[in-house]
């Protein structure tokens, strides 16, 4: 099955149907933060040809979406301007979608996004996954020169004129942050009558309003919650939000997970920990969760493939039904990070869907 079918396959089907008789399987995307830590051995250019490979990989194992994070000013992530990323891997990869986790709206002009996105989607045949959001993280609003204050508004104004341009409309407008005169954008997007958006959120507070608001969802749970327990909160309120839209929307609702399968637990354990806990210590503003805070917490797919299995079979229960994991964190070696994700391509994702009695969309 092609890509434009298997999401139109996807999101014909009710996110919330739990009755047995019409299961959607589980989607499986790839999240890269590129974190970058100065002095170390993997420079940016390392990182970059990291970040390329793995795009083509999961291409090949079949995962759903390669989502790509934007970040200034600090080796929390070194990839200011996703675009030219995501440009690039058009051209190495066929099938894989390829998004934005997220393209943060506040910082820019909105007619710049949409025209620089819009290419992307033109050069990819289709495969753009715009994720936006208002960005959350203070050096980067100082950085802009932005009053974080007006985070929300400025978000609301740029997303609405981002759609629009994107869908090819002329606009005028005169806004608080943006005043246009008769402007349409002269590359529009292959995706009609836009690409996909998905709003990041990290509380269920939010997660309500987005689905209110009829849009997609994606958030990263470990920055933001206590516990794996607390994912089912967001998703449900996501979903209670949706059923109040008068659109219809189907809704997908993407929670991002830090992943490392091995073959025991123990294995998966001596790996990882230093490569976590390094890039937990870079991590600004986030929940601090050690390696050992998140098993505890269970906020991460780590460990053996029977580990990870029953892991996704309760995030399944929870109403979850698209996991991005984040295999490539702190330095990770880079055939660990792509032995990781073959194993969960090979051996788990297909163990989910015989456990859940249905077949996988791959």
């Amino acid at each position: 099955m092609d890509r434009i079918s298997r999401r139109q396959t996807y999101e014909g089907r009710s996110p919330m149907d739990h009755n047995g008789s019409s299961k959607q399987p589980m989607l499986y995307s790839y999240f890269s933060v590129n974190d970058h830590y100065p002095g170390r051995d993997r420079s940016i250019d390392a990182l970059y040809r990291e970040v390329l490979a793995q795009g083509e990989l999961a291409d090949e194992l079949g995962y759903d979406t390669f989502f790509v994070a934007e970040h200034h000013f600090h080796e929390y992530g070194v990839v200011p301007n996703p675009a030219i990323m995501l440009a690039a891997l058009s051209q190495r990869t066929n099938n894989i979608r390829l998004g934005t986790a997220i393209s943060v709206l506040t910082f820019h002009n909105p007619i710049t996004i949409a025209e620089n996105y819009s290419i992307v989607d033109v050069l990819s045949g289709g495969r753009l996954v715009m994720g936006v959001g208002s960005g959350y993280l203070k050096h980067e609003y100082e950085g802009f020169g932005i009053d974080p204050a007006t985070k929300r508004e400025r978000f609301d104004e740029n997303f609405a004129l981002v759609q629009r341009a994107m869908a090819g409309e002329r606009i005028t407008f005169d806004g608080t942050y943006n005043h246009l005169k008769d402007v349409a954008l002269n590359t529009l997007p292959t995706q009609r009558p836009t690409p996909p958006f998905y709003v990041a959120v990290l509380q269920h507070q939010a997660a309500y309003y987005v689905g209110r608001q009829g849009h997609n969802m994606m958030c990263v749970p470990y920055a933001s919650v206590d516990k794996l327990e607390d994912v089912a909160l967001i998703i449900e309120e996501y979903h209670r939000g949706l059923a109040e839209t008068s659109t219809e929307a189907t809704g997908d609702a993407i929670v991002t997970l830090h992943t490392h399968v091995a073959d025991t637990d123990e294995q998966a354990r001596q790996v990882a920990t230093e490569p976590f806990d390094l890039y937990v210590a870079t991590r600004l503003y986030a929940k601090s969760q050690t390696y050992e805070d998140v098993m505890a917490s269970r906020l991460g797919l780590f460990g053996s493939v029977d580990t990870v299995v029953e892991r996704l079979l309760e995030l399944y229960d929870m109403g979850v039904r698209h996991v991005s994991t984040l295999h490539n964190f702190g330095l990770m070696p880079y055939d660990q990070a792509n032995r990781s994700m073959r194993m969960l391509a090979d051996e788990v994702m297909p163990r989910v869907h015989k456990a859940l009695g249905i077949d996988p969309i791959r």
